[in-house]
Parts: structure tokens; sequence; C-alpha cells
């Protein structure tokens, strides 16, 4: 199987095996689970460093210090709940595009974990 018709089998199979329905659904248009944030996954140092380094490499831009006034918010991570965080960074909001396609749902949850953590600093 090659090509779109067998990655579209595929789905249909997979479904069949997983008892998920794939009618009406073209392939990447599965929806991800929820992120779950345990305390002690928000906690976790691992996490927090991963989610700091995409923020070095990748949010800062907009979101940094250096970037105000102007390109993008300013953040209030007081404010936010973990969910709130992950969907914005997930699937963007107004001029923010989403980055679910650049960033695995582990990175996407690591930049939530370092947002929301004490060593935030935009």
């Amino acid at each position: 199987m090659t090509g779109l018709r067998g990655i579209a089998a595929l789905v249909v199979l997979a479904g069949a095996l997983t008892g998920v329905s794939t009618i009406g659904m073209a392939a990447g248009d599965a929806e991800e689970a929820p992120a779950v944030f345990t305390e002690a996954y928000l906690n976790d140092p691992a996490n927090i460093e991963a989610g700091r380094a995409i923020w070095q490499e990748q949010c800062r831009l907009c979101h940094g210090y250096a970037a105000y006034p102007g390109k993008a918010p300013k953040l209030k991570p007081r404010r936010y709940k973990p969910g709130f965080v992950f969907k914005r960074v997930t699937n963007g909001f107004r001029k923010m595009p989403s980055w679910k396609e650049v960033y695995s749902r582990e990175e996407r949850m690591a930049v939530v974990t370092y947002v929301l953590s004490k060593e935030f600093s935009p």
C-alpha cells in the first residue's frame, strides 16, 4: 500500500482494530486526547527544562521582553490554567500560529510546564 489510498486504508484498519470510527475523517484529522497536567508533571525539573529550551528557541521571539511592546501580548502565567495554555500553544490564537504540526504533544506540554513554573521569565 502506497500513497493516499494506502494511508486511508491503514486509518480505516486502525479504527477497526481500536473501535474508533474513521468514517468521514481524513488522514491527520484525528483529535488529540486532552493533555493531563498533574502536580508531579508540572513540577518535574526535566519537563520544565525541556519547556525552557523550546521557549528560548521559539516563543521568546514574540513573547519575550525584547519583543515588548509589539509582537505579542505579555504573558500573565499566574492567571492561566495548564489546559488553557496547552490549547493556545496547540491551536494558536488570533495572530499566534498553531504549533501542533511543529512540536510534539510532549514538547507542547513541556512549554506549559515552563510557562507556569516559578522559573519562568519572559
